[in-house]
């Protein structure tokens, strides 16, 4: 029996059943042994599940990403790593904090794994299109969540072997291995979804829709093959996937069109946890915002900062400003949305040299989402200006801002609230469990700065 086991760690928090909606939860070996459609279709859904286990949780993707990049605070009382390990110390492995972003995706990976083993020893109930959506989908989702590990491993390195026997570990590659791989589970995507016929054989969340069939759900695939180019500096393979993506720059478009994670409060639901009152704004999103010509701040700044109920502060750092974003526990947080495309291909744009484009681009977000003027986009100023529009644009939405600052080399353009004690965290170490389990492993002597 193959199994998904990167490591007894994450074997232990939770991959023992499939999260999914109430359709008797199929056990993993019930399901790789006796696969039915109504338990590939249960298994395929909860994917869903699993990939957004981390994202809204109060220390989660979102918030985590959202300190270190500096766009929020967490001044929970309770608890003063928010503030001590995330910005004034090493992020430590074996910390929910900086051993974090591992387990739950490789938890997830090999829900993924079981599932196409599942799906391809099923002899009847599904037809050929309904495997070939069920293999599209799974391989999208794969590659979803390993970008997760990516985007906060960074170089320290993932796992990229994930179907091998529970006894065995996969190699930790770098991450330019770990981005090709990324891509190539998104583009093995394409030809099953162009042949997974007009309807997927399981339902998919709120969060999907306009993106629930094999052929709009393909749209969601090279959106995030996208995203994935410009992280590997490839620019034309970049504009290339845009081009099959749901990208729309048109007058009467919707910035906001795109896939989310979705949240409720029914009982097995989850809640988005980013209402939390101990959340508050980083004063240097105030500051920085850009001015419209009538006066006035960013409209991205209004629309998403406002002032807190009460002042907060822990450990010499304070703010006074609150998110607008989030207003219940069952907002949604985007995956990836048409505002992110269109930056996305002025980032291509920029990269191939094509300042006229990129700058038409750039006008567009700074005047439809800002509401600030045109400016002359130039060799000097494009990378500024590119990463001023996509820390205001995808504020607190996936952890953005410190991607792009790490990527760009710009990690020195986080500021030290209190510079005798703050440091500038660049990415996650690889987790002790993890390491506990690979003695004498090289990245497990990486660090987090």
């Amino acid at each position: 029996m193959r199994r998904n086991a990167i490591v007894t760690f994450a074997v232990l928090l939770g991959a023992c059943d499939l999260d999914v909606p109430d359709l008797n939860n199929p056990g993993l070996d019930d399901l790789e042994n006796n696969p039915t459609p109504a338990k590939i279709s249960a298994a395929a859904t909860g994917l869903l599940i699993g990939d957004r286990t981390l994202v809204a949780a109060e220390n989660g993707y979102v918030m985590q990403l959202g300190i270190l990049g500096r766009e929020a605070y967490n001044f929970d009382a309770a608890d003063p790593r928010y503030v001590n390990e995330l910005l004034q110390g090493s992020l430590n492995a074996g910390s929910p904090f900086g051993g974090n972003f591992w387990p739950a995706s490789y938890s997830n990976e090999r829900n993924a794994n079981i599932l196409l083993h599942a799906t391809d020893k099923l002899a009847v109930g599904l037809s050929d299109a309904d495997k070939a959506g069920i293999r599209g989908f799974a391989h999208t989702m794969q590659a979803l969540d390993l970008l997760i590990v990516t985007n906060t491993h960074d170089t320290n390195g993932e796992v990229i072997e994930t179907d091998l026997p529970i006894d065995q570990l996969g190699a930790i590659v770098d991450r330019d291995a770990a981005l090709a791989n990324i891509a190539m589970l998104l583009d093995s995507a394409v030809a099953d979804l162009n042949s997974g016929g007009d309807a997927f054989a399981f339902n998919l969340s709120a969060g999907y829709a306009g993106f629930d069939t094999p052929m709009t759900f393909l749209q969601f695939n090279r959106a995030l093959r996208a995203r994935v180019a410009v992280y590997q500096k490839d620019y034309n393979g970049a504009l290339t996937a845009l081009t099959a993506s749901f990208i729309d720059d048109t007058a009467t478009s919707d910035l906001d069109l795109g896939v989310y994670h979705v949240f409720g409060t029914s009982s097995g639901d989850s809640p988005n946890n980013l209402i939390n009152p101990n959340i508050y704004a980083h004063p240097s999103l105030v500051t920085d915002a850009k001015t419209k010509a009538g006066g006035g701040p960013d409209d991205r700044l209004t629309r998403k900062v406002g002032m807190a109920s009460k002042p907060g502060s822990a450990q010499g750092h304070s703010s006074t400003y609150a998110f607008l974003l989030y207003t219940s526990p069952t907002s949604s947080v985007p995956i990836i949305r048409n505002e992110e495309l269109i930056l996305i291909r002025a980032e291509a744009e920029i990269g191939k040299g094509d300042l006229v484009n990129a700058g038409k681009d750039l006008n567009l977000i700074r005047a439809r989402s800002g509401g600030l003027a045109n400016v002359a986009v130039t060799a000097a100023t494009a990378v500024d200006e590119l990463l001023y529009n996509r820390r205001y644009s995808l504020m607190f939405e996936g952890g953005h801002r410190w991607i792009d600052v790490r990527r760009f080399d710009r990690i020195t353009d986080l500021p030290l609230d209190d510079p005798m004690n703050d440091v500038r965290n660049v990415r996650f170490p690889i987790p002790l469990n993890e390491c506990n389990a690979r003695p004498g492993e090289p990245a497990c002597s990486l660090g987090s700065q």
